[in-house]
């Protein structure tokens, strides 16, 4: 009788197995906290300054503990402060096991680990390790000497062989990824700026100081790591020459070089299975492949990829919205069955998404921030919040290259007047672009530097800070914040805007992005009218309206089709 239960019991979940496949609903989740979590990224130097220095400062985040609780996010994306020079905010680390003296002490950083738990919000820490600071004591040993016992932590070519070939650099101004140091008569390697050298993932020295930085922060109780640039940190050490013109898609040559899985295999090893640490890369490689390979359960590598296609769609000239249907759904469709995907329209290195994604005109700006807000949390993966998208903050208007800060902007400015490029063109291009405008400091209130700061802010404030602010939306009704706040807690209450099987809708419109999320018995169909005028979705005949769970404009009737500018509604199908 056991052995005929037993095959009764394989047999319906043969039948089972089946049925899903065929109604292309989600299998039964694999519940895991960082695939239901909702990640608010935090720019600490703009988010609250608590000394007048006008740099924002761990302090201050603890002051807004219960502000960021009130938003219903479950884990907070702390971007780096950790001891450092600021060639590059944070991301040139000179000391990894200290806090960068502006934004406080580790007793601070220690408070706000605690009260981010006590709240039920997990930390993931920004690792940044494909290069380091040139002030780290590493790389100042490393220049001393060729036989330092530091030499081999960074790419080194001696002069003597010659110019080395060439390397294309993000950051630097004449574009050249080789940097001649006299000290010792050779080049080193940078693909970012001069005062960022690469460290050398080839030398298991090196490796075994990373994971040991990494233990000491998994130690104090860090719940994830993001691992900054790591794509691009394994290297071929005998730096071939690469084809002409290569750097126009450089990727092809710098992401996921032979040696990169091993090493993140060993980090796995040695430090992510051994804590319940969450881990994902900046950037997925070059192909879907490259992406499993760093992904996949069975690789025990990391946990979830962070791709760059969908967040590089929008241009100066604009974009289509075939186009973001066309990439969210290659990649949805790749990943629904194995590995996970990030969700984000924004971070650090982007201009504001409204700026970007929506319409920032007063007349439709909440509304379309609200309708992306809408996108990130009811798309399948781990979404991604940046701090401010949650009001609706827009791109700052810059007079001139003098306001900005960013070693990017400033070096492609130098980079772009030595080619004798349209200077007028570039301006307003980087008006449009700059990661700056991402970095704007946050607008709490109506007044003077929007209560961030007592002083002078490392950057300006927005002008419209005065109307787009926290202590506004707050108190209104509808507002770009409230509505976020509906729609984290209506995606804690539904699993299937976390697992369900996500179908497109009225594929061919090139207003709305429609699509429906299906677990189980459970479906739900999002619309978003993506334009300044008013349109009617074309839905199919099967699909049967049910209950409306959230609207970004008043509540309308059921059945009611016709979307209002940038609206986004999400109903309950029956």
């Amino acid at each position: 009788m056991r052995n005929v239960s037993s095959l009764l019991a394989f047999y319906l979940a043969f039948l089972s197995c089946n049925q899903t496949t065929e109604d292309n609903t989600a299998p039964e989740p694999d519940r895991t906290w960082w695939k239901e979590a909702i990640v608010y990224q935090l720019y600490p130097r703009s988010f609250k300054d608590t000394d007048g220095d006008g740099v924002g400062d761990l302090k201050g985040i603890i002051d807004e503990l219960d502000y960021i609780k009130s938003l219903g996010v479950t884990a907070v994306w702390l971007n780096p402060i950790y001891g450092s020079p600021n060639a590059d905010n944070g991301y040139d680390v000179s000391d990894y096991r200290a806090i960068m003296a502006e934004f406080g002490t580790m007793a601070d950083f220690d408070r706000m680990l605690e009260g981010m738990h006590q709240r039920g919000i997990k930390l993931v820490m920004d690792i940044v390790v494909n290069h380091s600071s040139d002030q780290h004591p590493w790389f100042r040993a490393s220049r001393s000497s060729r036989t330092s016992p530091y030499r081999d932590y960074y790419h080194w070519w001696p002069a003597e062989k010659g110019k080395p070939p060439y390397r294309y650099s993000l950051f630097d101004p004449s574009g050249d990824a080789w940097k001649y140091d006299s000290i010792t008569d050779a080049y080193y390697l940078h693909y970012f700026s001069f005062q960022q050298p690469d460290l050398k993932w080839e030398n298991p020295e090196l490796r075994r100081e990373v994971y040991d930085i990494m233990r000491f922060w998994a130690e104090k109780g860090v719940d994830g790591f993001r691992l900054d640039a790591f794509q691009f940190a394994a290297k071929d050490t005998t730096y071939p020459a690469f084809p002409a013109g290569y750097e126009k898609d450089f990727i092809q040559y710098y992401a996921m070089q032979p040696g990169l899985h091993e090493y993140l295999q060993e980090m796995n090893r040695e430090v992510l299975s051994r804590y319940q640490v969450m881990s994902v890369s900046e950037g997925a490689g070059r192909n879907f492949e490259d992406a499993h390979a760093l992904v996949d359960a069975d690789r025990h590598e990391l946990n979830m990829a962070y791709a760059f296609e969908g967040v590089d769609i929008p241009q100066y000239e604009g974009y289509a919205l075939d186009s973001m249907k066309a990439v969210f759904g290659r990649w949805d469709a790749e990943f629904a069955h194995d590995g996970w995907l990030s969700i984000f329209l924004a971070n650090h290195d982007q201009a504001r998404m409204v700026s970007r994604w929506g319409n920032d005109n007063p007349a439709f700006r909440n509304a379309s921030a609200s309708l992306l807000n809408t996108f990130i949390l009811s798309m399948r993966g781990t979404p991604y919040c940046y701090y401010g998208d949650e009001l609706g903050m827009t791109n700052i208007d810059f007079d001139s290259i003098s306001q900005y800060r960013d070693i990017a902007a400033l070096n492609s400015y130098q980079k772009a007047r030595s080619e004798g490029a349209d200077m007028d063109d570039f301006m307003k291009r980087l008006n449009f672009s700059s990661r700056d405008n991402g970095r704007t400091p946050m607008q709490w209130t109506a007044a003077p530097r929007a209560g961030f700061t007592s002083g002078t802010p490392w950057l300006p404030v927005n002008d419209n800070h005065t109307e787009l602010n926290v202590a506004r939306q707050d108190s209104t009704e509808g507002s770009v914040l409230n509505h976020f706040r509906r729609l984290t807690q209506l995606r804690r209450d539904h699993l299937e805007l976390v697992y369900g099987a996500y179908d497109l809708v009225d594929a061919g419109s090139p207003q709305v992005y429609a699509y429906t999320r299906t677990l189980g018995e459970d479906r739900l169909l999002v619309l978003l009218n993506f334009g300044d005028a008013e349109v009617v979705p074309t839905l199919p005949a099967a699909i049967v309206v049910g209950k409306q769970l959230i609207d970004n404009y008043p509540a309308q009737t059921a059945g009611t089709m016709r979307l209002k500018p940038w609206q986004a509604v999400i109903y309950r199908l029956e």
